[in-house]
């Protein structure tokens, strides 16, 4: 199944839902950082997360960043996300050992950890981004993404996240849902709501009887009425350039350049979203030098 979104609202105006398929994400980000069963699951749901948020937002040329910081051995986990859902992101430690709840169960919320933050930086392309900032609830991201729209947006919200890693340590399927209550919504419709992800279950079964995002939501919003909006082909989406990495290695300053040239060796820089490596000789060097 192709990596995409799909948005949809039900008719009578009181929920909207955005679901998605992200197991190519995850398994490109895998490949990338090289990460451990662990690392690979935590980062699959932040960029799963970051990609349906940025999607929401609907600004041409905006951006979403999701950054988690639990204290847990993982480190810092980032992603930001394009306005139609492409999305990039890291982990600080993608090595850590294998931690499981029990058999089977991969422990993302200890390895994520809960003595933290989750903040959230929306590049809507005004003058100053707005950046929101909650404690961390469990580590799991779903339920901290939830809690994060509850308190720093007020808007009630239900994220359901998922990422199964296989024995081979590939991505088998990966994804998840959020669902959010619109203005006016009756209090009896959050019951109903309740009950419906209850009896559909976690994500990562649903996808992988083979479920498509939006059989997911007609499963979870099971006695809803669906109008689907929008399907949106997705993808792990780095956008760095040989002009952007220029431009870093300008900042550096005169000092460290010259430091650089004196050595007469080529660097080698990688940028840190994706497997991309970019060489600059001495003289390349020097010949930046000219131009600051």
């Amino acid at each position: 199944m192709q990596d995409h979104i799909v948005r949809a609202i039900t008719k009578d105006g009181f929920l909207k839902a955005t679901a998605i398929c992200s197991t190519g994400i995850a398994e490109r980000a895998r490949q990338i950082h090289h990460t451990t069963p662990t690392a690979t699951a935590a980062l699959g749901r932040v960029l799963t997360a970051a990609s349906m948020m940025g999607n929401m937002q609907k600004v041409e040329n905006g951006t979403l960043t999701l950054q988690i910081k639990g204290g847990g051995p993982l480190g810092t986990l980032l992603a930001v996300s394009d306005a139609e859902g492409n999305v990039r992101g890291y982990v600080q430690n993608p090595g850590i050992t294998l931690l499981e709840k029990y058999a089977g169960k991969l422990d993302v919320g200890a390895a994520v950890g809960t003595d933290g933050m989750l903040t959230v930086i929306r590049d809507l392309q005004m003058k100053e981004p707005y950046v929101g900032s909650v404690a961390l609830v469990s580590g799991e991201i779903g339920d901290d993404v939830t809690a994060y729209f509850a308190q720093s947006e007020q808007t009630p919200t239900a994220c359901a996240l998922g990422v199964l890693v296989g024995r081979d340590q590939t991505v088998s399927v990966a994804g998840g849902y959020l669902i959010q209550l619109l203005p006016d919504a009756p209090d009896a419709l959050i019951d109903r709501l309740e009950a419906g992800i209850r009896a559909a279950g976690a994500v990562t079964p649903m996808l992988s009887e083979g479920l498509t995002p939006e059989a997911m939501l007609r499963r979870v919003l099971d006695g809803f009425e669906l109008e689907f909006l929008e399907n949106t082909p997705v993808s792990y989406r780095c956008y760095c350039s040989r002009e952007r990495v220029t431009s870093t290695l300008i900042a550096i300053g005169r000092k460290d350049l010259e430091e650089i040239v004196a050595e007469g060796k080529p660097i080698n820089l990688e940028c840190q979203f994706c497997d991309q490596v970019y060489t600059f000789t001495p003289e390349e060097i020097s010949d930046l030098l000219k131009e600051i």
